[in-house]
């Protein structure tokens, strides 16, 4: 049986009255044994509404919440100030280039991933099934943060706040009423999140049953971020106007509010005090690296998405330096006030310290010799202070640890915290000390809930906008395909919601979310590079902006970058053979975490996340090398159908038969593709 190629007539637009172009299709023969093959043709594909939207999507992808509580861990645990040198030189090497890399290859094939990566070689199809297997992964329990952060929200119109002060338990035999040994042990805002949020339990092995609380708010979430990407572009483009610029207002009324509370002066300045020695250690160099690579989104998949629904000429250059810029600003605006809120929380934790050992001083005062115990204050304590605890320490035999604490505003700026920690347990605190403290834990909470949903809303198309490429799901509606992948999600995402929830959010996290993007991105820019040609994708840029990629470009894509990213892959895994895997589990007896190693089944599934992120990638690129799998060309059909369906070209490619894999190569594939994609854009701007 033959299977015949009809190629489409050219077309001569000057030929066209009044500037309008009649289409039919093309004429085929009527032979005997001829097998006709039609393309689907469906609606024209989604745009953007506005360049604004899509430039408000792009930064609620990137703008996440990692600017707000990983960010500001790292500026504490890595030199202050000299931190921002290792991660603007970072965002210089890796962070702009992997950028416009994504922006351009989306842009210029205008699909999401995993049709990109097979247009540009079948073989590399494995990354675009890698990065919709990590988008569908992180979004599982990045959704779970978004209910934590409801659970808080709807806790802050309380008052006063919950997590203001420990509960009170009785003993009926003696009726006396007394706070819980576990607040006492810890502090009020740590004993709301560990007992009343998450309800932890002592391990990852002890699930204590799915908490009803939370598992309404994860519904909550899920149903939102439904509501909000059920139509794709169309319905998630009008809500990053809230989730893109609501952030920022917050940032700014925070910011007002920080600066004049007494002790931002000292959060402030250990934040821009310098600390040139950490720059030594390689272990800084990689925190920023992996920050911005982090913080910019890449690798999911989502950039190539949006970039896709851009017309041809946009100029994605420009746009990515824009969003790196946004990036870097907005990281740091919010370690401003963080730093600000958390020297206020230093200096007033400081004060309480001064007044329980000048309690205890007095307590004892008559045992010491000593005439002026009385007149120790908050302003003379470090002068005074030190001839004091001489005779302390006399009166106590050394044992002054148990009485006596020692306050310092430095050691309180230092107390590092990531996370969890930093949002629900240290800003709390002081979020509790604030006049008003109602109305700032609502700003605070909602403006996490803005960042998280913007970040959910872009992680999510990248999985939506992969799977619809897919000829087998090409004919259901996008409501019903958004919908069943977020109830998936929901079902799945109730783990998260067990006593050891947490300790499962970290583990995926750590092994989902981290180095199967870092291998993605290293096999995006080597196969850019090599296999698509670095000077064909300076071409593609050249045709669409006007202007070629210089030499900076050019150095980054082909060798900085690579060479960065492989260097950051190869610490990583060095790291994790020296420092086996633990978790932080709760002991309630204590009042703290305790590292805890994981169990073995645990581990493997750890090992199951991380070779999801980047098994895939060799898998796929063996299986095609060896001719054992065959499924590019629905892919490519899909791909077909969403591209070109402009209303201008339905008529040329209804009639035109599709290539078959098996008479044409991959290069040769490709270069019909864009030649198509030229075509059809060429006449949608002239009619």
């Amino acid at each position: 049986m033959e299977a015949k190629r009809h190629l489409p007539r050219p077309v001569n637009l000057e030929e066209a009255d009044d500037g309008v172009v009649e289409f039919s299709p093309l004429n085929q023969e009527e032979e005997e044994g001829t097998v006709t093959i039609e393309v689907p043709v469906s609606e024209e594909r989604a745009a953007w509404g506005s360049k604004m939207q899509f430039m408000l999507s792009c930064i609620s992808l990137s703008v996440g919440l990692g600017n707000v509580w990983r960010f500001p861990y790292l500026v504490q645990q890595d030199g202050g100030g000299a931190f921002l040198i290792p991660y603007l030189i970072m965002m210089v090497l890796e962070g702009a280039p992997l950028f416009l890399l994504e922006l351009g290859i989306g842009q210029r094939l205008r699909q999401g991933s995993l049709g990109v990566w097979n247009l540009i070689s079948p073989w590399w199809g494995g990354l675009g099934v890698a990065s919709t297997i990590v988008s569908y992964l992180v979004g599982l329990y990045y959704n779970v943060i978004i209910a934590w952060c409801f659970y808080y929200l709807f806790n802050s119109f309380k008052s006063p706040l919950p997590f203001s002060t420990c509960p009170n338990e009785t003993l009926p035999e003696l009726n006396v009423t007394f706070p819980v040994e576990e607040c006492e042990l810890s502090s009020e805002t740590a004993y709301f999140w560990y007992r009343q949020t998450i309800d932890a339990s002592s391990s990852i092995n002890d699930t204590g049953g799915v908490k009803w609380w939370m598992a309404l708010c994860l519904i909550l979430s899920w149903l939102l971020v439904w509501l909000c990407i059920m139509k794709g572009i169309q319905s998630s483009g009008k809500v990053v106007y809230f989730t893109a610029l609501f952030p920022y207002c917050i940032l700014i009324i925070f910011f007002g509010r920080a600066v004049t509370l007494k002790g931002a002066g000292e959060g402030l300045k250990h934040m821009f005090t310098p600390d040139l020695s950490k720059l030594q250690n390689p272990n800084v160099w990689m925190d920023a690296a992996c920050q911005v690579f982090y913080s910019l989104g890449l690798a999911f998949g989502s950039l190539i998405a949006f970039a896709s629904y851009n017309p041809m000429k946009n100029n994605c250059k420009r746009d990515a330096i824009f969003m790196c810029c946004i990036t870097v600003f907005t990281a740091t605006f919010a370690t401003v006030d963080i730093f600000a809120v958390l020297g206020f929380k230093a200096v007033a934790n400081y004060e309480k310290c001064i007044e329980h050992n000048i309690m205890k001083l007095q307590s004892i005062a008559h045992h010491l010799d000593l005439d002026t115990a009385d007149n120790i204050t908050v302003d003379n304590y470090e002068e005074i202070w030190p001839r004091h605890f001489i005779e302390i320490k006399k009166y106590y035999e050394n044992k002054t640890h148990h009485h006596i604490k020692n306050c310092s505003v430095a050691a309180e700026l230092n107390q590092a915290a990531e996370g969890t920690g930093l949002a629900f347990i240290v800003f709390t605190q002081a979020i509790v000390e604030l006049p008003g403290s109602n109305f700032w834990s609502v700003c605070f909470f909602m403006m996490l809930l803005a960042l998280g949903l913007g970040s959910q809303f872009g992680t999510m198309e990248g999985v939506i906008t992969n799977m619809f490429d897919m000829k087998v799901f090409a004919r259901v509606r996008k409501e019903i395909l958004t919908g069943c992948v977020c109830l998936s999600s929901l079902l799945i995402g109730l783990i998260f919601c067990t006593g050891a929830g947490e300790y499962w959010v970290g583990m995926f996290d750590t092994f989902a979310g981290s180095m199967g993007l870092i291998v993605i991105a290293f096999f995006e820019t080597v196969v850019i590079s090599y296999v698509y040609g670095h000077k064909k994708f300076s071409d593609d840029i050249e045709k669409m902006i006007g202007e070629r990629p210089g030499i900076y470009w050019q150095a980054t894509w082909r060798f900085i970058s690579p060479i960065t990213i492989f260097t950051i892959v190869v610490a990583s895994v060095i790291f994790r053979i020296t420092h086996p895997p633990d978790y932080p589990a709760w002991q309630a007896e204590m009042g703290n975490a305790v590292k805890q190693a994981y169990p073995g089944w645990a581990m493997f599934v750890c090992l199951l996340l991380l070779m999801g992120g980047f098994l895939p990638i060799p898998v796929v690129y063996f299986m095609r090398r060896w001719q054992c799998i065959r499924f590019d060309t629905n892919i490519h059909q899909a791909s077909i159908k969403r591209v070109e369906t402009t209303i201008s070209t339905q008529g040329m490619i209804k009639g035109e038969e599709p290539m078959h894999r098996s008479d044409t190569s991959d290069s040769e594939w490709t270069r019909l593709f864009l030649d198509r994609v030229d075509s059809s854009n060429s006449l949608d701007d002239n009619l």
